[in-house]
């Protein structure tokens, strides 16, 4: 007896052990059993949630074509860590693209599963009933002479009479297509969570100039119920062609001086320049400094949509202000630009321009990751680096 219970003891602990706390992603099969490991070890709120987690790795945290490869990509993400880590990294993800969601927020997905069972469930809210898809575009803000500078994408789901159904606590995913004359230029991805979904806020500045056609561009809008995919296309629509995203030159160093080796012989550099070149000099005159070209609010005016799209890396690099010290303080979440959800821009004007530097007034409305909308009146101060403006000073006017 005293046997028997000491195996069964030794069989609980052995099977205990076996137990992984951490995702092994070695193959799919030991990145289901790893995770099917972890999610035991939770309780039934916290297995939800872990759940979500995943789906929103899954979905918005790597860059794949179809779920195996996503379920691949997403175990080279996660392997090795454990829940809190994973939690961790998935508030992080939602943050960056805007998605409402956080780990310690209660359920609010509806039944997620990254391995694929799409099998609806009597308490599922994804199934949701609806008859087809429908979308509103409408261009949105201001480049500073009354053009818009992006189109708000808006799908709905519609019932037999065109009407929006109504449905709450989802995790619909929401997937944005564009394209011009048959190429695709971007893909974006979000979630649904009910028929007030906001959208896609589609930024002209990050479409590539060089790829569209006749300054139009093709969208399709799909969105992932339990059991079916709605999907729908509008063709033809305008994009404004001077905010199209355009390669940016690359730099040439001012400093440097090109000669002619016809003229002066590198085997006696002193010597009289040859009679080849009736013009030359036997001094060398440096080049001018370069001057910006561009005007400087077409600055401003990118930096303020990368703070918009949270592309703060380069948002951070249009500028030169000691004051914002370094990009992490910068895209603090809390403190700095990261903490901004969307700006929307009313007016850029510039209001003082030479050689060196510059004087840029725009007012715009900023929305933080709280919903909290604040109007700001800004001065940005610009300064003329290697023949490109980069924002110096920052100051909010009352």
């Amino acid at each position: 007896m005293k046997k028997f219970s000491f195996l069964l003891i030794f069989s609980l602990l052995l099977f205990t052990a076996c137990k992984k706390d951490h995702v092994d992603a070695t193959n799919t099969k030991t990145l289901q059993s790893s995770i099917n490991d972890m999610t035991a070890s939770l309780s039934t709120i916290k297995q939800i949630k872990f759940n979500e987690a995943l789906y929103i790795l899954k979905t918005f945290g790597v860059e794949a074509d179809g779920d195996v490869a996503e379920l691949k990509a997403l175990g080279q993400l996660i392997n090795g860590k454990k829940v809190p880590e994973i939690m961790t990294l998935a508030d992080q993800v939602a943050q960056k693209n805007g998605i409402e969601w956080a780990s310690t927020s209660p359920p609010s997905l509806g039944e997620m599963n990254i391995f694929g069972d799409e099998k609806a469930k009597e308490t599922d809210a994804n199934d949701v009933k609806a008859n087809s898809l429908s979308i509103i575009t409408r261009p949105t803000g201001d480049d500073g002479a009354g053009a818009p500078t992006a189109l708000q994408i808006i799908p709905r789901l519609v019932d037999n009479a065109g009407n929006p159904v109504s449905f709450t606590g989802a995790g619909l995913e929401a997937t944005l297509e564009v394209f011009s004359n048959g190429v695709k230029l971007s893909t974006a991805k979000n979630l649904m969570q009910d028929n007030n979904f906001k959208g896609f806020n589609l930024k002209f500045s990050s479409i590539p100039a060089a790829k569209v056609v006749d300054n139009k561009i093709d969208i399709t809008v799909s969105i992932k119920t339990t059991a079916k995919t709605f999907k729908m296309t509008k063709i033809g629509l305008d994009v404004n062609p001077d905010l199209l995203k355009v390669p940016v030159a690359p730099k040439v160093d001012s400093t440097a001086v090109n000669q002619d080796p016809a003229v002066i012989d590198p085997n006696n550099p002193t010597a009289t320049p040859t009679a080849t070149d009736p013009n030359a000099t036997s001094a060398t005159t440096p080049a001018a400094p370069k001057q910006p070209v561009a005007d400087p609010k077409t600055t401003v005016t990118g930096f303020l949509n990368n703070v918009s799209s949270q592309n703060l890396k380069a948002a951070y690099n249009s500028a030169s202000n000691p004051s914002w010290g370094s990009y992490e303080s910068f895209s603090n979440p809390t403190s700095g630009f990261g903490s901004i959800k969307n700006v929307s821009v009313k007016n850029i004007s510039t209001n003082a321009s030479n050689a060196s530097s510059a004087s840029v007034n725009a007012t715009y409305d900023v929305t933080d990751k709280s919903g909290k909308t604040t109007s700001l009146k800004v001065t940005f101060g610009l300064k003329s680096v290697n023949g490109e403006w980069k924002i110096s000073s920052y100051k909010i006017n009352p």
